[in-house]
């Protein structure tokens, strides 16, 4: 989870394993770390007060420990310390930031985006390294926790009327907000700012919200007047990221298409597992990266409208769509792509059903739909976490071509492949003839003459 939580924040990352609560075992990985030059290290688990929580001692060893605890909720045992590293050859890194999080995966992920991101952005140089605050109406009561401030998980949205008859955001909480109920963080698009105290704040109330991703693109923001907030949101929120995201070749987007995911009663399995297959690919693809995702139910209205936001306004290179391409009758990505594609890639298609025969027969059920709109690649792919991988694996070969003549360059070849002026005659029949016959000249058959 944190692993994907910092390729979405396009950080190369070094994946450490996960170690015993050994304190040997755990200080052999933590040199490891500390040796391979890295600007942040990320641990999760072992910074409590138990008596295998071995996190904070081994920082202390080797360098400055600013604090071990935090009074919010969730996240109390969250320790941060500065190591000071020799510096080695070839290695420019001489301190290295240290974030010891919760073992908790909600207090862990909250942790990161209110710590972590901040700092990421900061050594990225980012003029304002903090996430964006917005003042949000709450749809429902919320009871703030007795003794810490808590950063309550909520959804989000603009509003033409916020419910005091102004256009504004709202917020709406994503349930109990137990710190072991991860499907309480995985919808969140905020986290609010609730002080302590024990007492209940009651619906209508404005209060302070971070907003943790770019709901600019999300598909949540009202026509009219939430236009002009989504042109106001990317000039606050993803400025300094297409910035930092300049050097980037393509810029991919990725839609998850599922009446679960978008109620909140159940997980993006598929999301996640499409936004690490695509950056760890980076390389292959010409330099992509994904820059914005977002989860819609199933719901031709509300597919088209992000991918045509994403298309006409943001200029994606490429957006894959996840789920919503079977036979039910609330499949209907293909029919939401369709009418948004201008020139259709039935090639594409081919290679990930070919791919996906390997796998189960059930692919040929699959309606997908892919095709080219303005500058921008559309495919609609399968909602299975395993296949999409293998229909990404399958069509990486010739993704980077396409989307280089997508863009109106003919240079971009495969390593092996030769100008049709420069190749060498051949007669087709002739070699489709010697192929079925096993190379023989001579033939004989069984008729009589």
């Amino acid at each position: 989870m944190i692993l994907a939580a910092a390729v979405q924040q396009k950080c190369k990352v070094i994946d450490l394993g996960i170690g015993r609560d050994d304190e040997e075992e755990l200080e052999k990985i933590l040199d490891n770390a500390f040796s391979a030059g890295i600007d942040i290290l990320i641990t999760s688990g072992g910074v409590s007060m138990g008596d295998k929580d071995f996190v904070k001692p081994l920082l202390e060893k080797r360098g400055t420990v600013h604090f071990s605890k935090v009074c919010m909720k969730p996240g109390k045992p969250l320790t941060f310390a500065e190591i000071s590293v020799k510096p080695v050859e070839n290695m420019m890194v001489n301190k290295t930031l240290a974030f010891g999080l919760p073992g908790n995966p909600v207090s862990c992920l909250v942790c990161f985006h209110l710590f972590i991101v901040p700092a990421i952005h900061h050594l990225s140089g980012w003029e304002n390294p903090h996430l964006l605050r917005v003042q949000a109406r709450l749809l429902q009561p919320v009871k703030t926790d007795r003794v810490r401030p808590e950063f309550h998980r909520a959804i989000i949205r603009w509003k033409s009327n916020d419910g005091s008859g102004n256009p504004g955001f709202v917020a709406e909480s994503t349930g109990h907000q137990m710190s072991s109920r991860l499907l309480s963080m995985k919808s969140a698009n905020a986290l609010l700012e609730l002080p302590a105290g024990g007492s209940l704040i009651s619906a209508g109330t404005s209060v302070s919200a971070i907003t943790i991703s770019d709901f600019s693109s999300t598909g949540i923001i009202e026509t009219g007047l939430g236009s002009v907030l989504a042109s106001t949101m990317k000039g606050s929120i993803a400025k300094e990221a297409s910035t930092n995201a300049s050097e980037d070749t393509f810029k991919v987007a990725i839609l998850t298409v599922s009446d679960t995911v978008a109620s909140g009663t159940g997980p993006d399995r598929s999301g996640p597992r499409a936004v690490s297959v695509v950056n760890s690919s980076s390389e292959r693809l010409g330099g992509a990266r994904v820059v914005a995702t977002a989860v819609v139910p199933d719901d031709v209205g509300k597919i088209k409208d992000v991918i045509q936001r994403w298309s006409d306004i943001d200029g994606m290179d490429l957006i894959l769509t996840l789920g919503g391409t079977g036979f039910t009758p609330r499949d209907v990505t293909p029919e939401a792509t369709k009418e948004l594609i201008q020139r259709e890639t039935p090639g594409l298609l081919y290679v990930m059903m070919q791919e996906s025969l390997k796998v189960t027969p059930f692919a040929m059920l699959s309606r997908s739909a892919a095709g080219i709109r303005g500058s921008t690649l559309i495919i609609n792919m399968p909602g299975n976490p395993n296949a999409v991988a293998e229909c990404m694996e399958a069509l990486l070969p010739a993704l980077k071509h396409a989307l280089k003549q997508i863009k109106g360059d003919k240079r971009e070849k495969h390593p092996r492949h030769v100008p049709h002026a420069q190749a060498a005659p051949v007669d087709t029949w002739e070699h489709s003839y010697k192929m079925a016959s096993g190379g023989n000249t001579e033939h004989s058959c069984s008729c009589s003459h």
